[in-house]
């Protein structure tokens, strides 16, 4: 959010380094390797390029619930799949009815995102106020989200295809799937070839970010080792520190430095590739991304156009669309004894999850410039409200769990 108003306040200054602002992301800059070329504006390989790092996180986030975590059975994930597709089809419902019959009626995947990192990051700064189990239902419901939006971008938001490219590239994720299968664990087995699978997909015509979400698939997740090998292991790296510790030249940061190789054995790729590509994402790429795109010029027409149906229907499908939609379809879910509602929430917690989901941010602005695409003067109007509507949905999120109490369970 910092990042934004920088790049707000840079925008509308004409003072100094900030006049050649935002203009420079229109700068290109020229790759070429052995006749591959591509030449791009800075913009560009932000959007197309260190995005697709963001959905490989997303990916493994994905992988990763539906094999051990929220996800990963019926129990589980009933609540949280309610709650994620009512949030992603009454703001999408909302957002057409305002918008029928207009050029922009076809941009109703964007207040179905949430960005789940300002959403999580609101929710932690009411600590001890919430339950633990909310986080957990919070980010479950993102991550059904995030694949929601991924499943969007490639249905509706890809352009012209070709079909030598796309073909290429399924050639190249059925490569990682055998290196998958033929339980092959260095990640340099698969990062090039993921590179190569970003580079088809973007000649393809599908949005070449998704290419982070099919590496994602191929990384193995599972350890190498059962249980039983696991606890024989953690046996003799500590009894091999009990000796090395007894001597006379023995050092503490002995210590440290076998836990973390311990570590690093027994972790999967997609656990260690996650971990460290995490800071690189959370404070890199995603200031980086919301910097570049939302480098908006405040003026009198933009803010006239809040109250056209394409503001509009941003407004109304975040704030008012995603808390409507994941309350109604989880109180269905809990009718229809589909799901249950965790002992330690109440409704009135699952409202203020609904509102803190309507923080659309990063991932709202990034579905924005593929539904808009090339219709700039739309693009900055539906940014605005984007803004405007997280602003709006995080604060009354925030409001109304600080004065929730955590008392009975949920009947």
């Amino acid at each position: 959010m910092i990042s934004s108003l920088a790049a707000l306040v840079l925008a509308n200054t004409d003072w100094g380094v900030a006049r050649y602002f935002p203009a420079i992301w229109e700068s290109h800059l020229r790759v070429a390797i052995n006749g591959f070329v591509l030449d791009k504006s800075l913009l560009h390989w932000i959007n197309d390029g260190l995005m697709a790092v963001f959905f490989l996180i997303v990916g493994l986030e994905i992988k990763r619930e539906v094999l051990e975590g929220e996800l990963s059975s019926w129990q589980k994930a009933a609540m949280p799949l309610a709650g994620a597709l009512g949030g992603m089809l009454v703001p999408a419902l909302l957002f057409w009815l305002l918008n029928r019959g207009t050029p922009t009626a076809g941009a109703w995947g964007i207040p179905m995102a949430t960005d789940i990192a300002f959403a999580l990051a609101v929710l932690q700064l009411l600590g001890p106020r919430v339950p633990l189990s909310l986080k957990v239902f919070l980010t479950a419901l993102a991550i059904v989200d995030d694949l929601g939006a991924v499943l969007v971008i490639a249905g509706f938001y890809t352009t012209e295809l070709s079909l030598a490219y796309l073909w290429w590239a399924l050639g190249v994720w059925g490569a990682l799937l055998l290196l998958n299968r033929a339980e092959v664990r260095s990640l340099w087995a698969y990062l090039p070839l993921g590179v190569v699978l970003w580079y088809c997909m973007l000649k393809s015509g599908v949005h070449a970010t998704l290419a982070g979400v099919l590496v994602a698939v191929a990384i193995p997740f599972r350890i190498q080792y059962s249980r039983s090998q696991l606890l024989q292991l953690l046996d003799e790296r500590l009894a091999l520190l009990k000796n090395e510790l007894t001597g006379p030249d023995a050092d503490p940061r002995t210590i440290s430095e076998e836990l973390e190789a311990v570590h690093l054995g027994i972790s999967s790729p997609a656990q260690r590739l996650e971990q460290q590509l995490h800071g690189v994402v959370a404070f890199g790429i995603i200031p980086l991304f919301a910097f570049a795109n939302t480098s908006l010029v405040i003026n009198p027409g933009v803010l006239r156009e809040l109250a056209s149906p394409l503001a509009l229907g941003v407004l109304a499908g975040l704030v008012v669309g995603k808390p409507v939609g994941i309350l109604l379809l989880a109180r269905v879910a809990a009718r229809l004894g589909l799901a249950t509602l965790p002992a330690d929430i109440t409704w009135r917690h699952l409202l203020g999850t609904g509102m803190l989901a309507g923080i659309g941010f990063t991932m709202s602005i990034f579905i924005t410039l593929l539904a808009l695409e090339g219709q700039l003067e739309a693009q900055d109007v539906a940014k605005t409200a984007v803004l405007l509507a997280s602003l709006v949905s995080g604060g009354a999120g925030y409001l109304l769990l600080r004065n929730t109490s955590q008392v009975a369970p949920a009947q």
